[in-house]
């Protein structure tokens, strides 16, 4: 249905000072902190992920090479999909807007409304990460028992759920110096930047800027501050929906992706019938997981 003058009245009002509604400042594109960003040719993308060799054993004199064999782990899919929406005006109104601002204004407000489906798309893949979807290797995305081809498991989240405070944040540390390939060879993973909700961001401040340690009376430095434990500091997702879940991104390389297949274009055009002004936008992309332990997450005690 299009916009009409109806609707518009107060618009079309001579000496009408502002209009408000439409220009909300909305959040960044936070999903940046969590994704790497690819571009994609194809009507989906699939990664393998590869094994690799064991380690080396000792050859004895005189005796015969050991041959190894790398296997494929699992494959990761990304189905993209297509985000779009559009509006439209009448002619009337659009000949009786004195301010020639219209159309412009509700142009904003659908790339508003584009760029929060994306936003919301992507905190999704972490939302969902405890309980929902499972990925390449028939785990959700935190798990405890990730599998490895040498009969091991790798762990993304602690064996007991813990809100975000100093134990948690070592332990994590830990856990991810800890993680193995799928040979069962160490990898050297690290963290590199915390991605929490809101709620949590006085929480993190206090755990990673302060010089001593945080609720305690003793001269004790702040380990995770001294040893620059956690390099990037930590990021707010404004999309998180659990106030106590908490999230830690790692430099393992082919974590979590966001392909782009076509990038958002706006276009418009009249009908002939009508007159009627349509404005439209739309973008393809997709959000998803090839490595899982790209990340490391808590739900929260």
């Amino acid at each position: 249905m299009a916009i009409s003058r109806a609707q518009l009245l107060k618009e079309l009002l001579p000496g009408l000072n502002a209009l408000f509604g439409l220009e909300y400042a909305k959040y960044g594109e936070e999903h940046t902190e969590i994704f790497e960003t690819e571009t994609s040719d194809r009507s989906f993308e699939e990664e393998l992920k590869l094994s690799g060799f064991s380690a080396a054993p000792v050859k004895d004199e005189g005796s015969a090479i050991e041959y190894d064999n790398a296997q494929e782990a699992w494959t990761a899919r990304y189905t993209h999909e297509t985000v779009a929406m559009g509006f439209s005006i009448t002619e009337e109104a659009i000949e009786d807007n004195l301010y020639d601002s219209l159309s412009s204004r509700y142009t904003k407000a659908l790339a508003r409304a584009m760029a929060y489906t994306k936003q919301v798309k992507a905190a999704n893949i972490l939302n969902t990460g405890f309980a929902g979807p499972t990925y390449g290797d028939g785990q959700t995305l935190m798990s405890t028992a990730h599998p490895l081809i040498s009969g091991g498991v790798n762990s993304n989240r602690p064996a007991v759920a813990a809100d975000l405070n100093e134990t948690s944040l070592e332990a994590a540390i830990i856990q991810i110096a800890a993680w193995t390939d799928e040979r069962g060879l160490l990898i050297a993973a690290q963290p590199k930047k915390l991605v929490i909700p809101p709620a949590l961001q006085f929480v993190a401040t206090r755990l990673m800027e302060t010089e001593g340690r945080v609720g305690t009376a003793d001269n004790d430095i702040n380990a995770l501050r001294a040893n620059g434990s956690i390099p990037g500091g930590y990021a707010v997702n404004h999309y998180l929906t659990d106030v106590n879940a908490w999230f830690m991104m790692t430099d393992v390389p082919n974590g979590l992706k966001h392909f782009t297949r076509a990038a958002m274009a706006t276009s418009m055009d009249g009908d002939f019938d009508t007159g009627n002004s349509r404005y439209k936008a739309r973008e393809r992309y997709s959000f998803g997981v090839s490595d899982p332990l790209g990340i490391y997450g808590s739900p929260g005690a």
